[in-house]
Order: structure tokens, then sequence, then C-alpha cells
């Protein structure tokens, strides 16, 4: 059974893609029948088993596939090979000031990869801070919005 269907009428372009809001069509997870999603180009980037998701205003596209238990939220552009499985946590955002490279911040241990970079958010915040002002500014404020979306959910429990 599907747990999610494509809207028509409700699309982006992405990287010359086109991508749709996705909707679901029963209740999982956290996800309640009726839930809009975030945005992707087909069905072959998220699975219908599980608990996988996109949210909010993520979007995935090209190669990239979610299952399992995983999703891709915040403002995050998940896009070529890259594949998120059962059992993994990342969140992936895009360095869109800069670099335009993408970065992750996974959950079970509260670290973010950027580049070469490991470390915690208060490391990540300070190494950026000493590269630019700009740079400081943007990274303190995913942490900060990480920090806040991972007080809500713990709220929900």
């Amino acid at each position: 059974m599907k747990k999610y269907e494509l809207l028509k009428d409700d699309t982006k372009i992405m990287s010359g893609r086109t991508l749709y809001r996705i909707k679901a069509l029963r209740d999982f997870s956290d996800v309640e029948k009726g839930d809009l999603g975030g945005y992707i180009e087909s069905e072959n980037n998220l699975s219908h088993f599980g608990n996988a998701w996109v949210c909010d205003n993520a979007w995935v596209c090209y190669n990239a596939r979610v299952y399992g238990n995983a999703s891709v939220w915040g403002n995050a552009e998940f896009c070529g090979d890259a594949r998120v499985k059962s059992d993994d946590d990342y969140i992936v955002f895009k360095n869109n000031w800069s670099s335009g490279r993408y970065f992750t911040y996974t959950k079970s241990n509260k670290m973010w990869k950027v580049g070469c970079f490991y470390g915690t958010g208060q490391e990540l915040i300070e190494k950026a801070y000493a590269d630019s002002e700009l740079s400081g500014k943007c990274y303190e404020a995913y942490v900060k919005l990480v920090e806040q979306l991972e007080e809500i959910q713990e709220g929900k429990r």
C-alpha cells in the first residue's frame, strides 16, 4: 500500500528537474494521513516502506534515495547518487552562502560533518567564525535550528 502521493499541482523546478510535493496517504511514524511533505522528483526517490519521509521544504532528486526509517527535512537538498537508509539518522544541508557543498548533522551522536571538519555544533561555530563572519553566522543559525528542532521533537515523546 502506498504511503504518499505526488501532488501534480504543487511543483518546483530545481537543478532543471520538476519536483513534486508529497502528501501522506496513511499514518506512519510521526506523519499523519493528509500531511504535506517536501519535494521529490519521482517515487524512486522515496520508499513506500518503513518510516522514510521528506519533510518541510527539503527536496530529493536525481538518483538519491530515502528509505527505511530515514528522513530528510528542513531546507535540505539531497540529490546525486546519495542514499539515506534504514537506521541512518542524517540531516543534509547545503552551504549556499559560499562553497555550495553539502554538510550533515548526525542525530544519534550530535556531530557535524562539513568538508574535512567533523565535530560538535559549538566546535563548528568556532571554526566557521575563524574562517569568516558570514560563515560563522550561517553555521551558527543551522546549529541553533537543529537544536530547536530536537527540543520540539523531544517534547512530542
